[in-house]
């Protein structure tokens, strides 16, 4: 009993002197991330350059038109929850329940960007409530813009193309504020799977994604006056 109450406290103890500084965010931005981080060793152990080529720029910097694609694909309720979206989770464990299939991601963006930023994609429960934790510091910290200025800057919209100047630039030879409709769904189709599905490929799901997410930004321009 004595020895795990020890091993508790070690771990407590160990999460406390290891734990992000979230509030330094709202100040600067993230040198790297986590799962940039886990992309780069792979990248050393298959013998390939682990250079990572990432261009931060301002919330002003990034098209309207990207911002609302990935709202619309990814969290549409963004600006109206405080990091969780309860009416998203229930839905999806209800879809689960009709398809007799496990439930869907329902992360919001907040908890997508603790994940990317300091987490690993396991779905242990430690992980889970670190993850909630973090978001509701993330929430707690920054403001909404500063939030989507963050994700869209880190999050990888193709095989190792990390952020939204980059990948503009990588896929469309244009500064990311400079991208229209179509290309930002397109870049917002690949948010759930970069490895496979970004502007260029052939792969038919992803092009039938991509329309869905035009068809969803067509109908929600009320969120244009938020971004």
């Amino acid at each position: 009993m004595a020895l795990a109450v020890l091993a508790l406290v070690a771990s407590l103890t160990w999460q406390a002197l290891t734990w992000p500084d979230v509030a330094a965010l709202a100040r600067e931005p993230p040198a790297t991330t986590a799962f940039i981080e886990r992309w780069r060793a792979s990248q050393r152990e298959a013998g390939r350059s682990d250079r990572v080529d990432r261009r931060w720029v301002p919330y002003g910097a990034i098209s309207p038109s990207l911002k609302l694609a990935v709202l619309v694909a990814e969290d549409i309720n963004f600006f109206s929850h405080r990091g969780f979206d309860g009416g998203e989770i229930r839905r999806a464990l209800v879809q689960a329940l009709e398809a007799r299939e496990q439930p869907r991601g329902a992360s919001t963006i907040t908890q997508q960007l603790a994940k990317n930023l300091w987490l690993s994609p396991a779905r242990s429960p430690l992980r889970k409530a670190r993850e909630a934790i973090l978001t509701w510091q993330l929430e707690r910290r920054l403001g909404k813009r500063r939030l989507l200025e963050i994700y869209l800057n880190v999050v990888e919209f193709g095989p190792g193309v990390w952020g939204a100047e980059t990948a503009s630039r990588r896929y469309f030879g244009k500064a990311a504020a400079d991208l229209d409709d179509g290309e930002a769904a397109q870049l917002a189709a690949g948010l759930p799977s970069p490895a496979r599905w970004h502007p260029g490929v052939g792969r038919p799901a992803y092009h039938r994604y991509v329309e869905s997410i035009r068809r969803r930004m067509d109908r929600a321009m009320f969120l244009r006056r938020l971004i």
